[in-house]
C-alpha cells in the first residue's frame, strides 16, 4: 500500500468544531504507520507548538499549516450583509520562510481582517506566498464553492489565479471522501476535470475533525453547541 499522510486536520484549537486532542491525533497517525501529519486549524495557529512537540516526541514529521478564510472582497471590507461570508483554503509551510509567512497571514487576518472570521484575501497571499503550499480545502473552498453552485467559469478562474500565485506544483485540488455528502462526489468529478484542463495536481485528503470513528457523535454534539442546535434536528 502506498504511503499516506493526512494534510487536513482540525484539532481542539478549531474551537467548537475540532474534537481531536493533539497528542491523540499524533499518536494515532504513528499507530497507522504514517511518517508525517499536518495541523490545519480554522484561522489560527494556537496549537502549533504543542503539535510540533508531540510530533517530535512521537518520531513523525510535523507539517505546520492552517485553514484560512478568504474574504469575498478585501479583508478590510466589513460591510453588513455583504462581507459576512468567506471561503476556505489550506496553507502548509514547506520551509522556514513559509512558516514565517503563514504567521504573518494569520496575524493580519486576526488583527485587520476579522469580521465574523479572521479573513485574508488574494492580495495578501500574493505578498506572502513564498514557502507555502496551498490546497483547495472543503466544499466551502475558494474553488469548490462555485463548482457546487455550477459556476464552472468562476471556479476555473479562481483555480488558475491560485496556481499563478503559489506557482506550479505548490497548489493542489483536494479530493475528499465523506459519507452521506452527495455534493462531495459531484465536486470530486468537477475538480478532476479542472485538474486535467489546467494541469493542476490533485491530492487526496479528508476534512478530519476527530481521531476515532466512535468520536463522531461527540463531534456532532460539539457542532450543536457551536450552532445552538439539537442533535435531533435534521439538516442542521
Amino acid at each position: 500500500m502506498a504511503e499516506f499522510v493526512h494534510l487536513h486536520n482540525h484539532s481542539e484549537f478549531s474551537l467548537l468544531d475540532g474534537l481531536s486532542k493533539i497528542k491523540d491525533m499524533v499518536a494515532r497517525a504513528k499507530d497507522l504507520g504514517m511518517k508525517a501529519i499536518a495541523i490545519t486549524d480554522h484561522g489560527n495557529m494556537y496549537g502549533t507548538i504543542n503539535f510540533y512537540k508531540a510530533c517530535v516526541e512521537t518520531g513523525i514529521k510535523p507539517i505546520i499549516g492552517a485553514e484560512i478564510y478568504i474574504a469575498k472582497r478585501s479583508h478590510l471590507d466589513k460591510e453588513a450583509g455583504v462581507d459576512g461570508d468567506s471561503n476556505h483554503l489550506i496553507l502548509l509551510a514547506k520551509n522556514l520562510q513559509g512558516y514565517k509567512n503563514l504567521m504573518k497571514i494569520i496575524s493580519i487576518a486576526e488583527l485587520e481582517g476579522y469580521y465574523y472570521k479572521p479573513r485574508t484575501d488574494l492580495e495578501l497571499l500574493k505578498k506572502y506566498h513564498e514557502g507555502l503550499i496551498c490546497l483547495s480545502a472543503c466544499l466551502n473552498g475558494f474553488v469548490s464553492e462555485p463548482l457546487v453552485k455550477n459556476q464552472q467559469e468562476t471556479a476555473e478562474k479562481r483555480a488558475a489565479e491560485l496556481n499563478e500565485i503559489f506557482g506550479q506544483g505548490n497548489f493542489y485540488l483536494e479530493l475528499q471522501k465523506h459519507l452521506n455528502i452527495p455534493d462531495q462526489e459531484v465536486l470530486n468529478s468537477k475538480l478532476i476535470e479542472i485538474s486535467k484542463k489546467l494541469g493542476i495536481p490533485l491530492v487526496a485528503t479528508n476534512d478530519n475533525h476527530y481521531v476515532y470513528q466512535d468520536d463522531a457523535e461527540a463531534q456532532e454534539a460539539l457542532l450543536c453547541i457551536q450552532t445552538q442546535n439539537l442533535l435531533t434536528v435534521k439538516g442542521r
